[in-house]
């Protein structure tokens, strides 16, 4: 029996401007205006995060898309106003409104979007079964990848997983991380967010931690893409752990 081939593995950041990140990851002179066509080119992926405090137009979109390489997937943090919300029930016309603000002009260069909920929302069945009947499989003829982050410990239980299997939305694992590690695959691809970077390591993480990520990303992709973000922790460290990461898993 023919083995299927294995999923993308797709390795980045949380947004691509931090000054911190100015003479270490970004070379020194380089001007902002460059950093998203220089960061493309050094990571696979990255998170935007911009979108998760406000709209964005759809010339901005487009010029994300146009500044970037063939094969480099942004993923999209969706606006906290549909996700930190009293009854995330209530959330379908905001839902509307960011999916018609120009996400799509990404074209195939998005990823997931992931749905943030606020580390105080608590798992109601009724509640997460309503908002994940609100993202829709398909936009425009597009398929929609969608990932739950869910960072309240009750979210930690059967229920909740089945009701995210049922829609095949991924939910988001947390690496490294104080919320919830819920590690379940819920759909056809992952996505993590490793938050445990140190300032001590040059590299973000000791070798053996990284390989730690290397094998679970290798692991994962054996039934799907796999978009593996490194955020927050040590965040000045972030792009080096991200580039090293890629560079261990394109070795032979």
């Amino acid at each position: 029996m023919k083995r299927s081939k294995p999923g993308k593995i797709l390795v980045g950041v949380g947004g691509w401007n931090f000054a911190p990140w100015r003479g270490t990851f970004y070379p020194k002179g380089l001007t902002q205006a460059r950093e998203l066509h220089y960061a493309s080119r050094e990571l696979t992926s990255v998170e935007i995060n911009s979108t998760f405090y406000g709209l964005q137009k759809p010339a901005t979109f487009q010029k994300w898309h146009d500044e970037t390489p063939d094969g480099f997937v942004f993923c999209v943090k969706a606006p906290r106003f549909v996700t930190n919300r009293g009854d995330l029930a209530t959330a379908g016309p905001s839902i509307e409104r960011f999916l018609g603000s120009g996400v799509l002009m990404l074209g195939d260069k998005l990823g997931a979007i992931n749905w943030q909920l606020a580390p105080t929302k608590q798992f109601d069945a009724g509640e997460l079964a309503a908002f994940l009947q609100l993202l829709p499989r398909k936009v425009g003829g597009r398929v929609l990848r969608h990932a739950l982050e869910l960072r309240h410990e009750s979210f930690d239980s059967e229920k909740a997983i089945e009701l995210a299997s049922e829609r095949g939305v991924a939910i988001v694992e947390a690496g490294d991380s104080s919320y919830p590690h819920i590690a379940t695959r819920t759909a056809a691809f992952s996505y993590l967010r490793v938050m445990g970077t140190k300032a001590n390591a040059p590299k973000g993480y000791a070798p053996a931690a990284l390989k730690r990520w290397h094998d679970r990303a290798r692991t994962l992709a054996r039934e799907g893409d796999v978009y593996l973000y490194f955020i927050s922790g040590a965040k000045q460290r972030n792009p080096l752990a991200a580039r090293a990461l890629i560079a261990s898993l394109e070795e032979k």
